[in-house]
């Protein structure tokens, strides 16, 4: 999946020591898109070499691509968003024009004096 967007939050990196005693780092950007409603998606980079790569600053237009997957922890599931690809330089896409809705015209019966007053047009 991808989203295109402004980078709107910078937030702090994080990290541990996993179970197997390896060292691990994330880092969370939230990122709002240019609809004419616009969705902000806050989405991490997993791993101290993707974070450096990437290279993310707060006021880029970034195309972000993300896989999302599902995990439980103690009953609850929690969403997880995370990006394996980024692009610069893309220029935020323009609004498409919404196509006008051609229905087909409805028939209007007259009414007028002239008809019968107990002809009900239902």
């Amino acid at each position: 999946m991808e989203i295109t967007g402004k980078i709107i939050a910078v937030l702090p990196e994080r990290g541990g020591i996993s179970k197997t005693g390896n060292e691990w780092k994330m880092q969370e950007y939230v990122i709002e898109t240019h609809e004419q409603y616009p969705r902000k998606v806050c989405f991490n980079v997993f791993g101290s070499d993707k974070i450096a790569q990437f290279n993310i600053q707060a006021g880029e237009e970034l195309t972000v691509s993300f896989d999302i997957n599902a995990r439980e922890y103690n009953g609850r599931w929690f969403n997880d968003i995370r990006a394996w690809r980024v692009e610069r330089g893309v220029a935020p896409a323009a609004p498409a024009d919404v196509p006008a809705f051609d229905a087909p015209k409805a028939s209007i019966q007259d009414f007028s004096a002239e008809n019968d007053p107990n002809d009900l047009p239902f």
